[in-house]
């Protein structure tokens, strides 16, 4: 019998001495997807904080072909990954960091009827706000497989959100353009569809598989509906600055 809880430990043993750990599935190699949610949710509950939303990864059709899987996974979010815009990233928070720019959902409703459709995730979205996820992994190398990117909290880090609220009607999601400059340079391009063909599609997903868990999806929580473009490295001293049409720019500095 796998024993989750030294598992879960691994990863936070990893984090406090800031060094990568040995791929969870290489130490049990039966590890499911089932077990590997719970390595999460024992991890996000020893840092005794409370859930302020989810992100979406692994929502790119090439990333899900890369690690063999058909499906997103998600994560939750702490209030301490929140970093305030205008603030600096102390890069020593983090371990091996990449960065991609997301559009974020913040919910106006509780999403948790018997089935969650297109026009209930409409209806319940208060605003929307574009995002800068920082993706981080415990494991070292980023040597992944899709149950140790779900353990590992989906690999996730810290996120910076823009602050001028757009109405989710005024933005035509699937074709809203992105660019990731770093340092003044392009590193990344692409649009809303690149997020499961529409970021509506993620964010129904992410309602339905939650719900089925009995975690449903609530009023004032902020979902990271997963990247429009390939992430990019970051550095001590990177600057980088996300521009989305329609939901305006947002940028942030690595010291």
């Amino acid at each position: 019998m796998t024993n989750l809880s030294s598992l879960a430990q691994t990863l936070r043993t990893a984090q406090e001495q800031h060094t990568g750990c040995q791929p969870l599935t290489q130490l049990h190699p039966e590890l499911t997807t089932e077990e590997a949610y719970t390595i999460q949710q024992l991890n996000l509950e020893a840092r005794q904080l409370p859930r302020i939303g989810s992100k979406i990864g692994l929502t790119s059709r090439a990333v899900q072909k890369q690690l063999g899987v058909s499906a997103p996974d998600f994560g939750g979010l702490l209030p301490d990954m929140l970093v305030p815009l205008g603030e600096p990233v102390q890069i020593d928070r983090l371990m091996q960091p990449r960065a991609e720019a997301e559009i974020a959902f913040v919910l106006g409703q509780d999403l948790d009827k018997d089935y969650i459709t297109a026009a209930d995730i409409i209806n319940a979205t208060a605003y929307l706000l574009p995002a800068i996820e920082i993706i981080d992994s415990r494991i070292a190398d980023w040597k992944i497989t899709y149950q140790d990117t779900i353990a590992d909290n989906a690999s996730s880090g810290l996120f910076v959100l823009g602050q001028d609220p757009v109405k989710l009607h005024d933005v035509p999601l699937e074709r809203c353009g992105m660019l990731l400059r770093k340092n003044g340079s392009v590193v990344s391009t692409g649009a809303g569809a690149a997020s499961m063909g529409h970021p509506i599609t993620a964010m129904s997903w992410l309602a339905n598989t939650l719900r089925d868990m009995d975690q449903p999806l609530k009023a004032g929580q902020i979902i990271l509906s997963g990247a429009l473009g390939p992430v990019t490295p970051v550095t001590r001293g990177d600057f980088l600055s996300a521009e989305i049409a329609h939901l305006g720019s947002l940028s942030v500095k690595f010291i």
